[in-house]
């Protein structure tokens, strides 16, 4: 096992009710906020209208920016950024997304930049303080310090991290999400799978307290979802499912174990800048390819998660086992799924170059090998 440090500060508030936001800001002198939503999705649940008549009843006066896309955008957070100038707080109300754009917005607001410097490099000088209320479990956002979001100009979806835009205070209370689709479900499942593996295969030492912990939480969520998918207001696999999503990238998977990368998430990103589909359907292609042209990298650890995870003898009957169980919960496998042409491949792998670099990934995944893997996603 490597030396590590570990660091997170957010305060989990997990099962609890949501409208105690409102206390908690004020309690830490916020009287002015911007509030971050996705779509129509909380405005439907009522959600909003309990928010919002919470934070009225405290005297907080709040500036709406709600739109936010499912692939943030950088002209909608600039938007945000305009809204912020005298709050002194930014609330997320939604998912990965949501959240993604509010540490943006918070981290440009304060630090007086282009939103776009921070994806480009820039280090934040400060932040608005961060609070969430999460209703989609999946990218983790909720308890780390990435944000990331798509140039829709440029065709680049980056990303940025800094302790400054970690939330003060998440609220994770699963009953918000009965309300989604399987479909989001499936995606949700695999964008956890897909942080948890990246992590297991890539990493420079295979500590055994961590290889079991990353195959319990891929157990778990194979279980949680397939039960979700099955009865949706069964709310102990929902608690689960959310649990799943926040260990999953919140740090505690990469004590240890060194140097590690996320190459599925930097070659999906460029599918989801490029053709915007969703970031969970994006990584259900990309992961199993991906894994047929690692394998051989590292036998020992493919063969583990075969036997641990699918109870398969070979590695790549386990990577033909995950991509049927990605089948089976409604993920897209293969870019035609996606509606994505093969002819497609050489633009997609120009747009991965663009960003490898900034990812310290161009030596390893040059446009010859990004091929390689995307002609296996079939």
């Amino acid at each position: 096992m490597k030396p590590f440090n570990y660091y997170n500060p957010v305060k989990v508030i997990f099962g609890g009710e949501q409208t105690h936001i409102a206390d908690i800001l004020r309690a830490d002198g916020h009287s002015k906020i911007l509030l971050v939503y996705g779509k129509n999705s909380i405005k439907k649940s009522g959600l909003y209208d309990e928010i919002c008549a919470a934070l009225k009843s405290k005297g907080i006066e709040f500036t709406e920016h709600g739109g936010v896309s499912s692939n943030p955008t950088l002209s909608h957070a600039r938007e945000g950024v305009s809204k912020a100038k005298e709050a002194t707080a930014v609330l997320a109300v939604g998912g990965g997304s949501v959240i993604d754009e509010s540490k943006a917005i918070a981290a440009a607001a304060a630090s007086k930049y282009d939103v776009w410097e921070l994806y480009e490099g820039k280090k934040p000088i400060n932040a608005l303080d961060l609070y969430v209320i999460l209703t989609i479990s999946a990218t983790g956002s909720e308890v780390n310090d990435g944000s990331v979001l798509t140039n829709e100009e440029t065709k680049e979806k980056l990303s940025f991290g800094s302790p400054l835009v970690y939330p003060k205070v998440s609220i994770i209370n699963p009953a918000l999400a009965l309300t989604l689709s399987q479909n989001y479900i499936a995606y949700s499942a695999v964008d956890i799978i897909a942080h948890v593996l990246e992590v297991y295969f890539t990493a420079e030492e295979h500590p055994k307290i961590q290889n079991r912990f990353c195959e319990n939480i891929v157990k778990s969520v194979i279980e949680a979802t397939e039960k979700i998918l099955k009865n949706p207001n069964d709310i102990n696999a929902r608690n689960e499912f959310a649990l799943c999503a926040s260990w999953a990238l919140n740090g505690l998977t990469s004590l240890g174990v060194g140097d590690y990368s996320f190459p599925n998430h930097m070659i999906e990103h460029s599918l989801s800048a490029i053709y915007n589909v969703p970031h969970g359907a994006g990584l259900a292609v990309v992961l199993p390819a991906w894994l047929k042209w690692f394998h051989k990298s590292d036998k020992k650890q493919a063969k583990r998660f075969a036997e641990k995870i699918f109870k398969k003898k070979s590695a790549y009957e386990g990577i033909l086992a995950l991509k049927s169980w990605f089948s089976k919960i409604g993920a897209p496998v293969t870019l035609k799924e996606l509606g994505i042409a093969n002819e497609d491949i050489e633009k997609i792998a120009e747009n991965v170059d663009l960003v490898s670099s900034r990812w310290g990934l161009k030596e390893e995944y040059s446009i010859k090998t990004v091929k390689k893997i995307l002609k296996l996603m079939k």
